[in-house]
């Protein structure tokens, strides 16, 4: 039986489809998966020290860190949460750099607490910094589910000291992470989950015992969080200062920390986080300076 000519036209273009499809999927499976991350600046105050609480200039510094990596895509919100709340949608990996204690903007509505929920449940990777780990106690039970650990008023810690960290166990946040030396706030005494299986600390540091050593639990200031939803968390409670940015340490373990959160690979021999100093000073928010106290007067 002969086929009529457009009926051999279709079955090639059919066959060509068939084809084309494999080829595609082949193909994907070839290239290395896309992640996209959004960073989360929280409100940087306008009268301030240079570079203190500088959330909007540390997220700059980050997007400059993580453009560096092939295959990741990077959104910036500043305010602390967007006015479309769509940027979230293809999100692998959200990072929250702000103030904590309730003045975090994804707590201030019951909607925003709801879709970061959600996104939880998606998988979808949660990095706090600094600050943002300092949960009121309306929503300690929120925060201890998507980081496996709170800080807590009047039950943890905080304060500036030296510090010196020169020991980190060995995790795919920790690849290449090189000593440092910091004067930094840090918020410790952290609150975790009853079930610590799932948490890996990562830095260690209090007044007492000033620097990295595995097995103070008080002072643990990093962890990693491979929640029960399939998601993965990182939170680290210092860089109080822009000026911390500058440690190449400091820089590579807060890299690592969000690439790991969003199901990026992190190479044994470190992905790349150079920057340079004077683009960093460059990222800082212009503030004014805050009053000086006024002289008591001689009697």
């Amino acid at each position: 039986m002969k086929l009529s000519t457009w009926k051999i036209g279709l079955l090639a273009i059919s066959l060509f489809q068939i084809t084309n499809s494999v080829a595609n999927k082949v193909d994907a499976a070839d290239t290395p998966s896309e992640r996209t991350i959004v960073l989360v600046a929280g409100e940087t105050a306008k009268v301030d020290d240079m570079g203190h609480h500088d959330y909007l200039a540390g997220c700059k510094c980050l997007e400059a860190l993580l453009r560096q990596t092939p295959g990741v895509n990077v959104i910036q919100v500043s305010e602390g949460w967007p006015s479309d709340e769509q940027v979230f949608d293809k999100a692998h990996s959200i990072v929250f750099y702000t103030d904590g204690g309730g003045k975090q903007a994804f707590l201030t509505k019951p909607e925003r607490v709801a879709n970061l929920q959600k996104l939880a449940d998606k998988g979808v990777g949660i990095v706090m910094i600094h600050q943002a780990v300092d949960f009121p106690e309306t929503h300690v039970t929120e925060g201890k589910r998507w980081l496996g650990g709170v800080y807590r008023t009047r039950v943890s810690g905080r304060g500036h000291w030296d510090s010196t960290h020169v020991d980190f166990p060995k995790h795919p946040i920790t690849h290449g992470v090189v000593p440092w030396k910091i004067n930094d706030g840090w918020l410790n005494g952290i609150e975790f989950v009853e079930d610590r299986t799932r948490i890996t600390p990562l830095v260690w540091s209090g007044k007492e015992y000033a620097g990295s050593r595995a097995g103070l639990d008080n002072d643990i200031v990093a962890w990693a969080y491979e929640r029960p939803d399939g998601g993965k968390s990182f939170s680290f409670t210092g860089l109080d200062a822009h000026s911390a940015w500058s440690l190449p340490g400091m820089r590579r373990l807060m890299l690592n920390g969000v690439l790991w959160t969003a199901g990026k690979e992190i190479p044994t021999d470190a992905a790349p986080c150079e920057i340079d100093e004077d683009k960093l000073l460059a990222m800082q928010t212009p503030r004014e300076p805050k009053p000086k106290p006024a002289k008591a007067k001689k009697k």
